[in-house]
Order: structure tokens, then sequence, then C-alpha cells
């Protein structure tokens, strides 16, 4: 329901502090994946706290404790940074919804193990998707999570599609329905995260489970 997103292109100045470069790619040793790591958690836990435009390169370096110098090796940008964060969300989100899904379970359980793995991955990062819901508003931002997004539209309506033709989900259009199931998603856990919502992640990722079943069928 995730996929992978391009890194845009970005001007200079401290919304990216230095200019994108025309080089290959750059061989990752085990250390320097770990030590590219460690910068896109920095810049997590910054952006977190003060927002992405507040955050600067330096700030990042310090929080890691590495050489300013060291964080353009890994990233032209600071937007290249917070793609690359969003890249690893997005990775982390379909492993959990891959791994939650029975391969012999009809299409409609599936769906509704995916949406249960996929409420409970947002609850358990929730400090990032509420990092999203903020941001979205930075042209930016709002590009660099957009681009990718229409994976999980696709996949749900693909699931939606199967469930109709083995007679477990109610006739409709399919983009309509997948729409209502992740607009479900969205909205269940926003209301979670602001407190509204009085459940455990369990308690909550079941619940909006069951719901998105009894919609469909």
């Amino acid at each position: 329901m995730a996929g992978p997103i391009p890194v845009p292109a970005t001007a200079t100045g401290d919304r990216g502090e230095a200019p994108s470069t025309l080089d290959p790619p750059r061989q990752r040793t085990e250390q320097g994946l770990e030590r590219q790591q460690q910068l896109v958690d920095a810049a997590m836990a910054l952006f977190s706290e003060r927002g992405y435009a507040a955050t600067r390169i330096r700030d990042i370096c310090d929080r890691a404790g590495v050489a300013k110098g060291l964080f353009y090796w890994y990233f032209p940008t600071k937007l290249d940074l917070f793609a690359e964060l969003v890249r690893t969300m997005r990775r982390g989100l379909r492993r959990a919804q891959a791994d939650a899904m029975a391969p012999g379970a009809d299409a409609l359980q599936r769906l509704r193990q995916g949406t249960v793995a996929s409420v409970r991955f947002m609850a358990e990062h929730a400090a990032y998707f509420a990092l999203v819901d903020v941001e979205r508003a930075d042209p930016d931002v709002a590009d660099t999570l957009r681009a990718g997004s229409e994976v999980y539209l696709d996949d749900v309506i693909g699931l939606i599609r199967e469930a109709q033709a083995d007679g477990t989900a109610r006739d409709g259009d399919p983009a309509m329905l997948a729409i209502g199931v992740l607009g479900a998603v969205s909205s269940f856990s926003n209301a979670w995260r602001a407190g509204r919502i009085d459940s455990s992640p369990d308690e909550l990722a079941e619940q909006v489970g069951a719901w998105v079943v009894r919609a469909l069928s």
C-alpha cells in the first residue's frame, strides 16, 4: 500500500542549504547506512519538536553527532533527507502490511488484516504521522508526500475488485470504496492521536478493521 517516491529537485537556501548535484549514486557500506539512518532519526526528532522549516541542517548534524560536511555525502539538501524519511516510513508500513496478510485468506480478510496492520503502524509511529499532518501546508513537503502515494489507492482497489469477484464485497465503484477505506484508516488514526478515541492501539486497529469489513460487505 505504499511505494517509492522520487526525490524532487530543490532550490538552495536553508530549505536545502546546498544544491543537488549530478554525481552518480554513492555506494553505501553497512557503517554508512547506519550513519545515514542516524541522520534520518535525528531529523525525525527535530522535525517533530520544531517543525520542518525551523530545523537547520546544522541542528540535525549536532543531534546526530556528525560533522556538517558529512551530511552532504548522504543528502544534497534537507528536502532530500525528508524524502528519505518518507521512503523509510513507507517501506516500514508496506512490510507491516505484507507480514499481516495471510496468503490463504480471501481478499476481504486480507484487506482487514492490512487495515489492522496500517492502523497499528500509524499508532506506533504517531510522531511521524502527526508531523505529516502539520507539514502538508508546506508546498515542497506536500509534493514529496504526494509522490508515490497513489500506490496505496491502487493496492486497495485491487483487493476490493478481487473481493467483489469472489462475492465477499458488495458491488460499487472500487475506486470510491477504496477512497473510503483509506479515509477511514486516516480519520480514525487522526482522531486517536488527538485523544478523541479512548482505545489502546491494538483495540483501535481491530475496531477499524472490523469497520472496513462491515462497510464493504
